[in-house]
């Protein structure tokens, strides 16, 4: 069976813990103390440090012993308490974790430059190295972590002393400098990181990386040398390079910065990602932010008690699709549209219902409520949906993983179908530092595979908990994709997951590259299903400034040169807005015959823009 480290790494990325020694140093602990000694003199501290990296997110916690080994022990006078250091650093950890989190044991650097003619050394190093690694093995560590080796030599002492002593997997990350961030950079012997790479793994590394020396842009084409060589890859990078502002040293990269670097790092191949020198709690609770958005929620729905079928559970079979709604209807029909409309971003629903007024005097029947779009603050989605239940529109109730915990998505998903809301977008939603109040908690106690699980088995009427309902929902549930996913496999693999859980059909992000749409259809078809509805997002373009920030500015959105120059000559105001809607009607004339309908997202709810690509479609009065 897989070592716990490698079944996490099949679930997606694994968050680590960030620096132990500058936060000790930030909490009062004077630079010219043994830190490794507080394990046995203040295990209050390091206690603190390990439960706040916890509480941040951290999968794995490093325990206190980077310079517990024999040889920079005696430098304190400490040698011959070596094991109850690391025993006593093992134990905290574990307590700490509880179970919840791995505990690494960190063996450091032995602070001497090894010489291969002085054997009385290399013999000295080797057993220091191998009597840690045992004691942190035999005290319960589940891996080791070798960090911050910036000598390749000194590294491969440390992996032949420690491989043959110990079963547990091994992490060994190396330390670089000067240019190491073009990818050719050096270890302090020249040492390439790809050439770093092939060493640790050949020595019998189990994972291999590189941390401290250099922040998270310096470390990136170290990563970029290390992928690809056949082990998982973990990068630790520090805060930035310190500075020294009134007599302490402090390390100015920002938490936020650092949580954008994670997602760089895991799109490129990075599969455990952590902090080192400078790092925080507050840096960890980032990455954990960011990577719980690939990874998924932090809870799991079991798939025994769903399929994306008509599997019968407690007696109750889901009716089908076209018999749960009008909305499921047209959809197994073949063909439905839908508007966007936002809720307020204040009291007043007058705006968004003489908006729906609008939409339905041009014929149209389906209504997308978006919840909390961007991050942004605005009336709760459940509530404008039902405000919309007189207006003759059936509204398509978007629910993100976002705000709510297990508890509360389950009561709002009853209270919906209660209201008469039966037509679900399930998506995980952007984290809450991207809008109005970035120091929100954003929960991802699910992740859309899972919501699209939960919302299953309520079809099926089986709680979460395994508690049989007396009745069954029967919510037509879709979710989202990206046709022009940075990554396509992914997004395509991603998709087969969520379709697997129960999705019934999937709404796009806005599409203005005929190339891309069709190789996405392609795809779909191919590894999905033929008659797998696509729902095409339209979003018709107010500027040629309106499409310079989406192209720029958000994520997974590519606005073809030729369609932003379009707009750059049709000019401003009703020209350009006039454009805009030439541009959508032609690209969802292109595809019409190819896909289950169309998801309109009238820029700054101007639904007149919606009404207009309709007409041009031939889709209304």
């Amino acid at each position: 069976m897989a070592h716990r480290i490698f079944q996490l790494l099949e679930k997606g990325p694994v968050v680590f813990d960030g620096a132990m020694g500058t936060l000790l140093y930030s909490r009062g602990i004077f630079i010219n103390r043994n830190f490794d000694e507080l394990n046995v003199s203040r295990p209050d501290m390091v206690e603190k440090v390990h439960a706040d990296y916890l509480s941040a997110g951290a999968m794995v916690l490093t325990t206190n012993t980077f310079g517990a080994n024999p040889v920079r022990l005696a430098g304190h006078g400490l040698a011959q308490r070596m094991d109850e250091i690391n025993r006593a650093g093992v134990r905290i950890a574990r307590e700490v974790a509880g179970g919840q989190a791995l505990v690494a044991g960190s063996i450091g650097p032995s602070g001497l430059i090894p010489d291969l003619s002085d054997e009385a050394m290399i013999a000295r190093l080797t057993q220091a190295f191998s009597s840690q690694a045992t004691v942190l093995a035999d005290a319960g560590a589940d891996l080791l972590v070798l960090e911050t080796i910036s000598n390749p030599l000194e590294m491969e002492i440390i992996l032949r002393a420690v491989r043959p002593v110990v079963e547990i997997p091994i992490i060994a990350m190396a330390m670089f400098k000067g240019d190491a961030a073009s990818g050719e950079g050096c270890c302090c012997d020249g040492c390439t990181p790809s050439a770093m790479a092939v060493m640790m793994r050949e020595l019998g590394a189990d994972i291999i990386g590189a941390n401290c020396g250099l922040g998270p842009s310096g470390l990136f084409g170290v990563a970029a040398g290390m992928v690809g060589h056949g082990l998982p890859v973990i990068i630790q990078p520090n805060a930035g390079l310190p500075r020294v502002i009134e007599g302490r040293v402090m390390y100015m990269t920002t938490p936020e910065y650092f949580g954008e670097y994670a997602k760089r790092y895991i799109s490129a191949g990075v599969g455990l990602f952590g902090g080192c020198c400078g790092t925080t709690p507050e840096h960890v609770r980032q990455i954990a932010g960011e990577i719980r958005m690939v990874r998924g929620g932090r809870i799991e729905i079991p798939a025994d008690a769903q399929s994306g079928g008509t599997c019968q559970v407690n007696g109750i079979v889901p009716p089908p699709v076209g018999d749960r709604s009008g909305f499921g209807r047209d959809l197994a029909a073949g063909f439905v549209v839908s508007v966007e409309l936002d809720p307020p971003t204040g009291l007043d629903t007058s705006r968004a219902l003489a908006g729906a007024a609008l939409l339905k005097s041009a014929g149209v029947k389906y209504v997308n409520i978006a919840d909390g779009p961007r991050a942004t603050v605005r009336m709760s989605a459940l509530a404008m949906a039902h405000a919309l239940q007189d207006s003759g529109l059936e509204p398509v109730l978007h629910v993100t993983c976002r705000d709510r915990n297990l508890l509360g998505l389950q009561a709002d998903l009853l209270g919906a179908w209660s209201m008469g809301l039966r037509n679900l977008l399930v998506i995980t939603g952007d984290p809450s530092k991207l809008g109005d109040y970035p120091d929100a908690t954003t929960v991802y106690d699910l992740d859309s595979v899972g919501l699209l699980r939960l919302v299953g088995n309520l079809n099926r009427g089986v709680e979460p908990s395994g508690r049989r309902m007396a009745s069954g929902t029967a919510f037509v549930k879709g979710c989202g994709a990206e046709p022009g996913a940075v990554d396509p496999d992914r997004e395509i693999a991603r998709l087969a997951s969520k379709v697997e859980a129960g999705a019934e059909y999937v709404m796009t992000q806005p599409v203005f590259d005929h190339e891309v749409m069709n190789r996405f259809l392609e795809r779909v078809r191919r590894e999905i299903g033929e008659k797998f509805p696509v729902v095409m997002g339209i979003l018709p373009l107010a500027s040629f400034r309106n499409a310079e920030f989406l192209h720029n500015e958000v994520p997974g959105m590519r606005i073809p040169d030729e369609i932003r120059a379009r707009m750059k000559q049709a000019g401003f105001a009703d020209a350009a807005r006039a454009e805009g809607v030439a541009i959508a009607c032609e690209m969802a004339g292109a595809f019409r015959d190819r896909i289950g309908g169309i998801y309109i997202m009238p820029p700054f709810n101007r639904f007149d823009v919606a009404v207009a690509v309709l007409q041009g479609l031939g889709l209304a009065p």
